[in-house]
């Protein structure tokens, strides 16, 4: 990595984080939360109890270490976590909070990704990249060493940023290259300050009211949004591509619902043209339908096994479980002919619950299987056959499983 991109993150380690609030709170998130790693990349079988190896590319101040970590931990999983990032300021933050919070399953290292073949670390059942890929002079030579470091049956979270969501934020980037590119940071902060003061009303960046890096994270998210030295955004189809050439595949993108032309549609005319294409086909579309996708989080593993990678509610002996949420709680509070309803950047959709929505809530414990569910309703006087049972789960599934609110593994 170049000189410039150190410095910077040397000088404004990014995202902003205080070591002491971990005594407060857990940061989760998107990639390299557990429930979405087994879902999306284990298909539901991954069996906590044996070792796990991960590589976190790019570590950054640690957000993605430490709640995979604290996972683990939770999970009383033997972990080997390996952090890697450029920036020595970013990684003491990093290290501060894991030992806030006394996990002692990371390794720190002080390296740029591309230099992991070099390391010789071995191979990695999970590796998580957010927000990297598209800072490096080659985001398909970065992608490239990740897939060498990859088991065959393992997979990657990535995170890049969206090119329709971050309208016009590459304008003000070319702006602030010709006018600052060579001054020292606080003059370059001085005029990027100075230009947001000054945008026209038409500007394209004051316009987008998505950007908010440069208001809610101080000077570290103004620089990494418009003074960055080297910045890249992808949209689908170009993010399909970067990931075909390592010989990957997407196996999921996160929410689901965000990339699904019908949760903006509900004319019947074009649903029906819609509805032959592919999964990458629809989402390409549902992103320029939005146009409020600033980035793109995905699941990707090796291409040979994109099909069988994803858990699916095939089987009796699945089990539901549900991200962060108490399902007789949802249930008690769930209203007959309910909806759940998904917000994101301005737009909201609504997804309309099954008739049975409540009762199969109440019985979701992370532990039932549909199987027992199913007995559990017949025993409590709600007697369905199981092809009517497994519908209404199914339509359940669809609605939370598009929010990023129940996965699915298997019974061990």
């Amino acid at each position: 990595m170049p000189d410039r991109v150190r410095e910077q993150y040397e000088a404004f380690p990014y995202p902003p984080r205080d070591p002491r609030d971990e005594a407060k709170r857990l940061i989760e998130g998107s990639p390299s939360h557990l429930m979405e790693i087994d879902h999306y990349v284990f298909a539901g079988r991954r069996d906590w109890a044996k070792p796990f190896r991960a590589l976190i590319a790019g570590g950054g101040t640690g957000d993605g270490t430490i709640m995979l970590a604290q996972h683990l931990a939770d999970r009383g999983c033997p972990a080997d976590l390996v952090y890697l990032d450029l920036s020595t300021a970013a990684r003491g933050i990093a290290e501060a909070r894991a030992q806030q919070r006394g996990l002692a399953s990371i390794r720190f290292i002080t390296a740029s990704l591309l230099d992991l073949p070099r390391l010789d670390l071995g191979r990695f059942d999970y590796v998580d990249c957010c927000g990297v890929l598209h800072h490096l002079p080659d985001p398909a030579a970065g992608l490239a060493i990740l897939a060498e470091t990859l088991s065959d049956d393992g997979g990657i979270g990535l995170m890049v940023y969206g090119t329709i969501g971050r309208t016009g934020v590459y304008h003000l980037q070319e702006v602030l290259r010709q006018l600052a590119a060579d001054e020292p940071d606080a003059a370059r902060l001085d005029l990027a300050r100075r230009l947001l003061k000054q945008l026209p009303a038409t500007n394209w960046f004051a316009r987008n009211p998505l950007v908010r890096d440069h208001i809610e994270t101080g000077d570290a998210g103004l620089y990494d949004l418009l003074l960055h030295s080297r910045d890249r955004a992808y949209t689908v189809p170009e993010l399909a591509e970067l990931v075909s050439g390592a010989g990957l595949a997407i196996s999921g993108l996160i929410e689901p619902w965000r990339y699904e032309p019908a949760s903006y549609l509900s004319d019947g005319a074009l649903l029906k043209r819609i509805a032959p294409l592919d999964r990458l086909q629809r989402a390409a579309i549902a992103e320029l339908l939005a146009g409020n996708l600033k980035i793109h989080i995905g699941y990707v593993v090796k291409a040979a096994r994109a099909r069988t990678a994803v858990a699916q509610p095939d089987d009796p002996d699945v089990i539901p479980v549900l991200r962060n949420d108490d399902g007789a709680a949802l249930a008690r509070d769930l209203k007959p002919g309910g909806a759940l309803t998904a917000r994101a950047h301005g737009l909201e959709a609504r997804f309309a619950l099954p008739r049975l929505a409540g009762p199969i809530l109440a019985r979701i414990d992370g532990q039932r299987t549909l199987s027992e569910i199913h007995a559990a309703l017949a025993a409590d006087g709600t007697r369905l056959e199981w092809e009517a049972f497994k519908a209404e789960f199914d339509r359940l599934y669809g609605a939370f499983n598009a929010v990023n609110r129940m996965f699915l593994r298997r019974a061990r």
